[in-house]
């Protein structure tokens, strides 16, 4: 939106890198219950789901304390994210401002390059990594991932294609799938509510 960081770029945050920037934050409805977004000038920091607000807020406050609510969607790439999930739109265009390792951002990284609609194994990625056996701290960054949806770590499972833990619930990393094939054979937008 604002022309500043590059498609498919993570900005790798080191230590103070959570003082960098205001963070605002809003919280709304989604297809997947309620959604809080949480964004910097340089892209979004945070993505997190649940039904109730209250735990929306804490979780965020855990990271970033000096956080404040906004009214402004359009600087946190509410209706980019929303068209992500309901339309399919490429979710690459959004820039991710999340603070995590060298590692956890190889992953993140790598998890914006599966396709919407399809899923890849902890090991695959770790392979694609080039790093074979490190499939659970690639299931550690997964876990660990601040920003989901947009860094799609629900498309990320376990060999033998069974669903692992998700942050926000099976239900939801099910239901984000299910829209997901859903609108990839070629269907419309949903309104899917996660279970």
């Amino acid at each position: 939106m604002n022309g500043k960081i590059a498609r498919n770029q993570v900005v790798v945050g080191g230590p103070n890198s959570r003082n960098r920037a205001e963070t605002l934050y809003a919280i709304i409805d989604s297809p997947l219950d309620r959604m809080l977004i949480a964004a910097t000038v340089h892209g979004v920091c945070a993505l997190f789901m649940d039904s109730d607000d209250q735990p929306l807020r804490l979780a965020l406050r855990q990271i970033f304390p000096d956080a404040r609510q906004s009214g402004d969607l359009e600087a946190l790439w509410v209706d980019p994210v929303l068209r992500h999930i309901q339309l399919g739109t490429p979710a690459d265009a959004i820039p991710v401002d999340a603070v995590g390792s060298t590692f956890q951002h190889q992953v993140w990284a790598a998890l914006r390059k599966i396709p919407y609609g399809e899923v890849r194994t902890y090991a695959e990625v770790a392979r694609w990594l080039g790093h074979p056996g490190a499939y659970r701290a690639v299931a550690r960054a997964c876990a660990t991932n601040p920003v989901s949806v947009v860094v799609p770590c629900h498309r990320v499972i376990r060999t033998g294609g069974a669903l692992a833990g998700y942050r926000w619930g099976l239900g939801r990393k099910r239901a984000l799938l299910a829209i997901e094939k859903e609108y990839s054979s070629g269907a419309k937008a949903f309104t899917l509510k996660a279970s």
